[in-house]
């Protein structure tokens, strides 16, 4: 909402003092191009260079008529429109709209829908609509978490939104398609912001122990510290910031030059795992919990996928070993292994950590009890084996194509037996090509469900005349 007394008082606090505020609050960018991250929101012309007065070609250089930077917001049939910015905690929702706020000479006023109803948002559209006709000045409303509201209240956002009596920054972690009534998002831009990478909230630590907003190069933040506040933050820059400030404070209580990896430990009760995503380490604990399923220890299987988790490995990384294993060790002993494995992987790509890490733990269980057969894998390594070395020859003419014009005159598709003629589904007919006709490539085992396969092989293969001797 816009500032009352009280409020305005503590923000001049604030600016006088900003040594007062949580670190992530002082090193809050003050323009677009201050943003850590989500660049592909922010070239020329993007709606948020719009909101804040941007043509397209323009960043952040002239000041507009307002004083502010940009040239001063467009208005009329080409204004811009309303957003929703839709992604993970700490990924610069709240950030954007901050920035917003401080760059456009336009009305900016915040509620959110945890604490705010339809009575404030009724409040804020009639004072838009007064600054409007009274004062030509537009108003742009922020509403965090708008996936709080009730349809009854994202309704009443309606009209300001279409007559464009505000313009809209709406924020949700959650996603629209869900949460945003259909009407609301038809009505606005969806702006999907991404995690922050690594190399984003590195750059982001470093600005935050030089700058003189942050801790103006009181301590130094070795490289193994670092590595660790990445770990801790999990793409979050304001976690990772929150993080970095109480490590900060500890080692300087401690009259310590730079921030330790003991002080970061102690600080956060979060001890170090000895993981490097990009060497050995990485390679070697993946290996570890595939080869601990593949053994069906299921408690070994689970310290090192807690072990990865906890490292912050990606965690489509690891479904994707999952969904592996449960092809190349599982196979047809369990048929119910893979679609598990699938599943996992799209609900991870939803969900993201921390949630993720219950769906993993999920299908690494049930992929490590799972009855074991990497028959799937040896059968297709020997026919690509045979196929490398040469081994392949002609399709039979029997089963080539026959809908064309002419294939008749070749012999193509002539004498081929329809298997669904036949009482059995099964006809004794060459399928191989000449060289490869004697080959068996499927050696099922019996365990688990795959005792079905081997039964089910050694009948066909009865009918079609393909016994061994």
């Amino acid at each position: 909402m816009e500032p009352d007394l009280f409020t305005a008082a503590a923000e001049e606090r604030q600016e006088k003092d900003p040594a007062g505020s949580p670190l992530a609050v002082r090193m809050r960018p003050r323009t677009l191009d201050e943003v850590v991250g989500q660049q592909h929101l922010l070239k020329p012309g993007s709606p948020l260079r719009r909101l804040v007065g941007e043509s397209a070609g323009q960043r952040g250089g002239a000041a507009g008529p307002s004083g502010k930077g940009g040239g001063g917001r467009r208005v009329g049939p080409a204004g811009p429109s309303s957003v929703i910015l839709w992604g993970p905690p700490g990924t610069g929702k709240t950030t954007l709209a901050y920035v917003v706020s401080k760059a456009t000479d336009a009305r900016f006023v915040e509620l959110s829908a945890i604490t705010a109803g339809v009575k404030e948002v009724r409040a804020v559209i009639d004072g838009a609509r007064r600054a409007t006709g009274g004062f030509g000045k537009e108003t742009v409303l922020f509403l965090d978490e708008i996936h709080r509201f009730s349809k009854a209240q994202q309704d009443s956002l309606l009209p300001a939104v279409e007559n464009r009596w505000v313009t809209l920054i709406a924020a949700t972690t959650e996603n629209p398609f869900f949460s945003v009534i259909s009407p609301l998002l038809s009505r606005s831009l969806l702006l999907t912001l991404e995690p922050l990478t690594d190399d984003d909230l590195r750059g982001l630590l470093r600005r935050a122990v030089a700058d003189d907003r942050g801790l103006k190069g009181t301590v130094d933040l070795p490289e193994d510290t670092e590595d660790h506040l990445l770990r801790i933050a999990g793409g979050d820059a304001r976690r990772a910031l929150t993080a970095l400030e109480a490590a900060a404070g500890a080692a300087l209580d401690k009259d310590e030059a730079q921030i330790s990896l003991a002080t970061l430990e102690e600080t956060v009760d979060r001890a170090a795992v000895k993981y490097d995503r990009d060497g050995d380490q990485h390679y070697d604990v993946a290996s570890a919990l595939i080869k601990s399923i593949r053994g069906s220890d299921v408690d070994a299987a689970l310290h090192y996928l807690a072990r990865m988790i906890e490292a912050g490995e990606d965690p489509r990384f690891i479904a994707r070993r999952l969904m592996i294993s449960a092809s190349e060790d599982i196979g047809l002993a369990d048929p119910g292994a893979l679609p598990i494995a699938v599943a996992a992987a799209q609900a991870v790509a939803m969900i993201g950590f921390p949630e993720a890490a219950l769906t993993l733990s999920h299908a690494t269980i049930a992929l490590a009890l799972a009855p074991k057969s990497n028959s799937a894998t040896t059968a297709i390594g020997a026919a690509l084996d045979d196929v490398r070395k040469g081994l392949a020859g002609p399709v039979p003419a029997h089963l080539r194509d026959g809908h064309y014009k002419g294939a008749a005159k070749l012999g193509h598709a002539q004498g081929y037996v329809y298997p669904h003629d036949l009482p059995e589904g099964i006809a004794p007919q060459q399928y191989a090509p000449d060289a490869l006709k004697d080959r068996r490539y499927y050696e099922p085992t019996r365990h688990g469900a795959e005792a079905r396969y081997s039964d089910a092989v050694e009948w066909t293969r009865k009918h079609l005349g393909r016994t061994r001797d």
